[in-house]
């Protein structure tokens, strides 16, 4: 298992680039970043965090261009969404935006997904939310056509194209991979149906996780597609949820970082780094 973050970058904390180089220098395996694209002043879907939305929530970058600063000046670091609003994007635009991070980073990035819960912001983009799911799918299964294929072209009920040239292709193979966001019942068969591994939300304790994790393994073997990974986002900067959260069968875990000024952000860094494996006083077991 190995630990990274995931964040909110905006105009009112550390930069994309700064974040990265401390990140790397600090040990730690990887940064995530969440998306929206705005936030309606008029809306009626709650947050599902509970009371007021936090404005980082309507001031964060483009999480491409973020990540493509980050891994611009880091050699190990891996990059990725955390996740991207897929339903509120062009998926042709997103295949090569995500294969152009791949080949920034030399195949260090990792493209999470989801259907995000903000429905105003869904219909600002043209999205219906009650097909949100289906739209998914779909726009899943046509960037990873248009990233495998030299001419590819996709016919769904939401996402339609004949066939088209779009390069660059991700430097990773067979492409990059695809991780699902959501904790729905239904969200381990969407995994097994388009995606590349799992990635839930910390819910507080490792009870509700534990037996998902270990059915998606046995899906995965039984399906021959291997070991599913799983990255468990949200981890609050914890000694506790940090240790009860290094116990379940991830792959990797992402501390959630606040965001801050740069230097409010370092000394963050510096506590989460005290709690990784074989530094001193560090609680986490790899």
């Amino acid at each position: 298992m190995r630990i990274g973050v995931c964040t909110f970058i905006t105009d009112e904390g550390i930069g994309a680039a700064d974040l990265g180089r401390a990140l790397e220098e600090r040990g730690l395996e990887s940064l995530f970043l969440a998306e929206h694209s705005h936030i309606p002043a008029s809306r009626e879907t709650p947050f599902p965090g509970g009371g007021d939305l936090p404005r980082r929530y309507y001031r964060t970058l483009d999480p491409f261009a973020a990540l493509s600063a980050a891994a611009a000046v880091t050699e190990r670091l891996v990059v990725g969404t955390g996740i991207a609003l897929l339903v509120q994007r062009d998926p042709i635009m997103v295949a090569k935006e995500a294969a152009s991070v791949d080949r920034i980073s030399d195949g260090r990035f990792v493209l999470g997904v989801g259907s995000g819960w903000n429905r105003e912001e869904m219909r600002d983009h043209g999205t219906d939310p009650t097909t949100r799911i289906a739209l998914l799918r779909e726009r899943v299964m046509a960037i990873k056509r248009i990233w495998t294929e030299e001419q590819a072209e996709f016919h769904g009920e939401f996402v339609d194209f004949a066939p088209l040239y779009s390069w660059p292709k991700p430097v990773q193979r067979p492409h990059v991979p695809v991780l699902l966001g959501g904790e729905a019942e239904p969200v381990l068969d969407r995994v097994m149906d388009y995606g590349d591994g799992w990635f839930p939300r910390w819910p507080g304790s490792p009870d509700p996780l534990e037996g998902r994790i270990s059915e998606l393994r046995t899906r995965g073997e039984r399906e021959g597609r291997g070991r599913m990974p799983v990255y468990l986002f949200g981890v609050p900067p914890r000694a506790g949820d940090i240790e009860a959260a290094a116990r379940l069968d991830i792959d990797q875990l992402l501390v959630m970082l606040p965001t801050m000024p740069r230097d409010e952000t370092l000394r963050q860094l510096d506590d989460i780094a005290a709690l990784l494996p074989g530094a001193r006083g560090g609680v986490v077991r790899s």
